[in-house]
């Protein structure tokens, strides 16, 4: 059977976006930071995703809560920026209503003229939290999809020797944006076809060894770093001063690999440093990609020099891929096209595909459905993730 991409109005649609906000995404695991990013009781970061805001704090027992950063009052945003203390509680900049670290609300000013307000109803909105390996992920409506755990069980052995709880951020949360469909970005970067013939640099890098598979629900890619003589002269550098990972394997001591978890966040594992890349939907053709680097302490200067290098690499990578994903999302909107075919090599593009198709059927139909059909379908799942099964 010969496997097809999505069909081009999937890029292209609002109402399809829309629709892809409510299934997948609202119901989707969303990396917000790592417990290193809010070490002290009060500290807090915040995800504003999809006209949703949420955050997390760190609680007085070392624990982790998360809200909807939403007075329950008149709905105005209590936390601002990215990251910030709030350890003396969280006190609503309209009419400061109060709540402490666990949500509940503990002061209410001129409360004699709300008598009947049962205040253990208005505690803030909370969101599922989950803290795995060190990192916080939020989830808005849970559908009984797996966990972040269950899905990256069968990729612990190549994960657990990089020691992901003890990572300690290397500066701040970068935002990309880029004017193509968020679906753009993650198949581009699950796309193994492409690295021959539009990265030489990387390509060089790993000299043939790239690869890739699919363990449960993550995808996979990996290369070696291999002498090559075609290696770029950052690429020759990085693979001079990478010192010796003395708490990796030797399997892995020289490895880079990419595990991209459904549907939006990757995490680029490399000997130096680990980074996620998450890619936020803004639109229909508009992405935000939202990353920032980690590591294990290390003051050595050929660290500090591989780190730099490894930074030269993907700068050059980044710049060729905002190239590619361009062109074909401009392709996307040509009446000439409306989908693909998938080689049988293409596995995580099927994978991706296949996917989008068990949770979203709509996307069968090759040519754009009807706005009405499409307004239907959201409006559906809207009362759902807000409502629940019951109505």
């Amino acid at each position: 059977m010969l496997h097809q991409s999505l069909p081009s109005w999937t890029y292209t649609s609002e109402e399809y976006f829309c629709l892809e906000a409510e299934v997948l995404f609202k119901r989707s695991w969303q990396l917000v930071c790592h417990l290193n990013d809010i070490p002290d009781v009060g500290d807090y970061f915040t995800l504003p995703f999809l006209g949703q805001n949420i955050f997390v704090i760190k609680t007085k027992d070392g624990g982790v809560n998360g809200f909807h950063n939403v007075c329950r009052h008149r709905a105005a945003r209590l936390l601002d920026g990215d990251q910030g203390n709030a350890k003396a509680g969280l006190v609503c900049p309209y009419h400061a209503w109060c709540y402490n670290l666990d949500g509940a609300l503990t002061g209410v000013p001129r409360s004699h003229s709300l008598k009947d307000m049962d205040r253990s109803q208005y505690g803030l909105k909370p969101v599922e939290v989950e803290v795995w390996q060190g990192f916080i992920f939020i989830r808005m409506v849970n559908d009984g999809g797996p966990s972040v755990a269950e899905q990256f069980v069968e990729c612990m052995r190549d994960i657990a020797p990089h020691q992901f709880e003890n990572l300690q951020p290397l500066g701040r949360v970068t935002m990309r944006p880029r004017d193509v469909n968020w679906k753009q970005v993650a198949d581009n970067y699950v796309d193994a076809l492409h690295i021959p013939v539009a990265h030489p640099g990387l390509n060089s890098l790993f000299n043939g060894t790239y690869g890739v598979h699919i363990k449960g629900d993550v995808h996979i890619m990996y290369g070696d770093l291999e002498t090559s003589v075609r290696d770029s002269v950052s690429g020759r550098a990085y693979k001079k001063f990478l010192p010796d990972g003395g708490h990796l394997p030797e399997s892995l001591k020289r490895k880079w690999i990419y595990f991209r978890m459904w549907p939006n966040l990757a995490f680029d594992v490399y000997p130096d440093q680990v980074d996620f890349m998450q890619f936020i939907p803004i639109s229909a053709t508009q992405t935000m990609i939202r990353e920032i680097p980690y590591a294990l302490m290390d003051d050595r200067r050929e660290m500090r020099a591989a780190r730099y290098l490894n930074w030269r690499v993907n700068r050059q990578v980044n710049a060729e891929d905002t190239d590619l994903i361009n062109r074909v999302q401009d392709g996307m909107a040509s009446i000439s096209y409306d989908q693909g075919p998938l080689s049988d090599e293409e596995t995580l593009l099927i994978d991706s595909a296949n996917r989008t198709r068990q949770q979203l059927p709509i996307v069968n139909e090759v040519v754009k459905p009807s706005r009405d059909t499409l307004l239907g379908l959201i409006e559906k799942e809207e009362r759902y993730n807000k409502y629940g099964k019951s109505v």
